[in-house]
């Protein structure tokens, strides 16, 4: 279990990031279930839980996430489920448990960067953007390739497109990490796949998707899936070798592009 020295609320962002950078040994308190499985001792844990960052909400263009919102919000979005299909919540449906998903948060997800994160494998064939505190905004591609930086995710925006959508994943049991994990989603003719669980962090696979059009035949989709193994890499670890995760590369990609043409 982690140590906290002083727990403070915060009012205000600014407050919080005053607060942050004031030792360097300060720290942001999300839903706490990674940071609690270790030992490390913090001087300070700010809590953002008073800022109103919990909440999903759609605007003309574009739809906002807090960074406190909850996995199994997620989850259950009508609003989410309406504007980008099912992806988001497929992502995260088979992380742990409800009670697990009810306390770990979008922010949490987002900021630590776990490579084997399903829920960024799908943000990240959704275009999403990342807003920073002092960082400002960026594409969740810019933010992942980042090297991490003392600053406040405070919110997600998705913007606002008629996206078909398919997360397909592959575990050893129904709440394990992602042997794989893939997120396709299109556009009318722009595609975006993305693989995570490589086991490195998710990546786009922007040669791929672009042999893909609009109603691609067998053969792009093949050869889109030939030329995801060529353009990104894999590696092995405890859940399965290179050459495993290639082919199953090949096949998810390929069960995720046929579910958005049917």
């Amino acid at each position: 279990m982690f140590g906290l020295r002083e727990y403070r609320v915060a009012q205000r962002l600014d407050q919080a990031d005053e607060w942050l950078h004031a030792d360097k040994g300060n720290v942001i308190l999300g839903g706490l279930l990674w940071m609690r499985m270790g030992r490390k001792n913090y001087h300070t844990g700010i809590d953002l839980s008073q800022l109103g960052l919990n909440d999903i909400t759609e605007t003309a263009d574009e739809i906002e996430i807090g960074c406190m919102t909850t996995l199994r919000q997620i989850e259950t979005s009508p609003i989410l489920k309406t504007c980008f299909g099912s992806i988001l919540g497929d992502s995260v449906v088979h992380i742990v448990g409800v009670q697990f998903r009810n306390a770990a948060t979008i922010g949490g997800s987002v900021f630590s960067r776990f490579s084997f994160s399903d829920i960024l494998t799908a943000l990240l064939a959704l275009e999403t953007r990342v807003h920073l505190y002092r960082g400002g905004v960026v594409p969740l591609e810019t933010f992942l390739d980042t090297p991490p930086q003392r600053d406040i995710l405070f919110k997600l925006t998705l913007g606002k497109k008629p996206w078909k959508t398919s997360y397909q994943s592959h575990r050893m049991t129904a709440t394990d990490f992602p042997v794989l994990a893939a997120g396709v989603s299109r556009c009318k003719d722009q595609w975006r796949i993305s693989l995570g669980a490589r086991p490195s962090r998710a990546k786009l696979a922007k040669q791929a998707a672009a042999l893909l059009a609009e109603n691609p035949d067998d053969a792009s989709i093949a050869a889109a899936c030939d030329q995801v193994v060529d353009e990104l890499t894999f590696g092995g670890n405890q859940r399965g070798t290179r050459e495993y995760r290639q082919i199953l590369a090949r096949v998810l990609v390929k069960r995720g592009v046929e579910a958005i043409c049917r």
